[in-house]
């Protein structure tokens, strides 16, 4: 299978797509405005303990408190091994925390004290009672020489806490381990004595940003290439590889070429899809996707497909080819939190248990944890995935005021950069000196105002003249560029 990783810089976001066999199968977009907090460390102060929940909201300085559970409480301030949250906390007392999940919608951000410190090959858990190795890691010697090279070290230094040896670990070599876990260790003390003087409510550590997390966290073995269209950024990550990974400098590459990055594998169309409902199987069935704030729903439907045979082998062909693309959806729109598939019932077992392995096959090539139940009587399979930041439907969109709600429409934010990307695309294809772009009021007035800075410079940049016109009928979505 060949893999790539394509990333693409410009000064509001960075977005990451991972490219399976010339397909598109993960999107990851960090803003400027939006950036995640998943990693984050804080000095917080707790503003409410709620023994009902056996929980507490925590203020770490962000616009809504961050809820803290109890089971997400680190195993040494446990140790007195009372369920009842009022004996460790109470209104005013500051602690450190670690963000694990954005605030998502209406729900503030999700913490724990238990915290952990990711590198390229290891996790370190300065609370853990013990260490451990990656499920994903499947050979038996190798775990076994991986627990020993970590319970070697530990033994060797005075370090408190765990680690946990990632899927990168595997096969590398014990020195290159001992010097991980030492920067590791060396960063979780820095970080204990920034929180000793830090202010409450402030940012004591922040994780890496997205290009160089895509490094640490994304690339493995088979991966060919990793090209970055920023060369500032490409500087960084050969900079950063040369220090951590130096078996990744070879395959990293400054995409400098006139064709957008992101056109080579039609990732923009990829993205637009995405947002729809609708998603069209090969076989002339299809899916239908809801999102709602408690659950997602997945219905499969034959649509056209009339199979061969019979009826039931029409279904079962259905059901597999949704399987396949039911996982990759969900990473592609980073779907998480409770799924319900509703596929078209089977009168086979075997047919069922063959479609659940297939969905399961799938799944194990997600990065997000996840974890699936039998076909139920009428068709129906359960599952969970890891949720850690908002849908990609979340980022892109918002709730559609003409409708209601009941649809939703790309923000003005992200026609801005689409439009962005449409006046280079424009300018390189025809080198004109003078543009027009006909959009919305609100797109209008987020150009001319929010983004004046980013447009000016796409002027200097480009050497063409850029002039805004609002147009009353267009609507939010709606833009043109005219050549003048």
């Amino acid at each position: 299978m060949s893999e790539e990783i394509l990333i693409n810089v410009t000064p509001p976001e960075t977005r990451v797509a991972v490219i399976e066999n010339g397909v598109l199968q993960e999107l990851i977009i960090e803003r400027v405005r939006q950036k995640g907090l998943v990693g984050n460390v804080y000095k917080g102060e707790v503003c409410r303990v709620l023994p009902g929940m056996q929980a507490a909201f925590v203020d770490i300085g962000l616009e809504k408190a961050a809820f803290l559970h109890l089971s997400d409480f680190n195993s040494l301030e446990l140790a007195i091994g009372s369920e009842n949250i009022e004996h460790y906390l109470k209104e005013g007392q500051k602690l450190v925390v670690q963000v694990t999940k954005d605030p998502l919608g209406n729900k503030g951000a999700r913490l724990t004290t238990d915290i952990s410190i990711p590198s390229r090959y290891q996790v370190y858990m300065p609370y853990a009672a013990n260490s451990g190795v990656s499920q994903r890691i499947e050979c038996d010697e190798e775990r076994l020489r991986l627990r020993n090279c970590i319970e070697n070290y530990l033994q060797k230094h005075t370090v408190p806490g765990g680690f946990i040896a990632r899927t990168a670990a595997e096969c590398v070599t014990e020195g290159i381990l001992a010097s991980d876990m030492t920067f590791l260790h060396k960063l979780w003390e820095s970080i204990l004595e920034k929180s000793q003087h830090a202010k409450v409510k402030t940012l004591i550590h922040e994780d890496l940003p997205l290009s160089i997390r895509t490094l640490r966290d994304l690339y493995k073995e088979g991966i060919e290439k990793v090209r970055i269209d920023s060369r500032e950024t490409f500087l960084r990550l050969v900079e950063f590889a040369e220090t951590f990974v130096p078996e990744m400098v070879s395959v990293i590459e400054h995409y400098s070429g006139e064709r957008p990055l992101f056109d080579i594998y039609n990732v923009e169309d990829e993205i637009s899809k995405a947002l729809d409902r609708k998603v069209k199987l090969k076989s002339g069935g299809h899916l239908v996707f809801d999102q709602t704030e408690s659950m997602t729903t997945v219905d499969v439907n034959t649509g056209g497909y009339v199979g061969g045979r019979n009826l039931e082998e029409t279904i079962f062909k259905t059901n597999l080819e949704a399987a396949q693309t039911i996982s990759r959806q969900l990473r592609l729109r980073n779907l998480g939190g409770i799924i319900i598939i509703d596929f078209i019932d089977m009168q086979s077992n075997d047919h069922k248990k063959q479609v659940l392995t297939a969905l399961q096959r799938n799944l194990d090539k997600d990065h997000a944890k996840t974890k699936i139940t039998e076909v139920s009587a009428l068709g129906l399979v359960e599952m969970t995935r890891k949720r850690t930041r908002e849908s990609l439907e979340h980022i892109l969109c918002e709730p559609c005021s003409t409708c209601g709600g009941r649809g939703v429409l790309k923000t003005p934010e992200s026609i801005c950069l689409e439009i962005f990307r449409e006046i280079i695309r424009v300018v390189r294809q025809y080198n004109v000196k003078q543009i027009m772009v006909l959009a919305s009021e609100q797109v209008a007035e987020m150009l001319l105002d929010e983004e004046a800075n980013m447009l000016a410079e796409l002027e200097i940049f480009l050497n063409v003249g850029i002039k805004i016109r609002a147009e009353s009928g267009y609507n939010q979505e709606h833009y043109d560029v005219v050549l003048l």
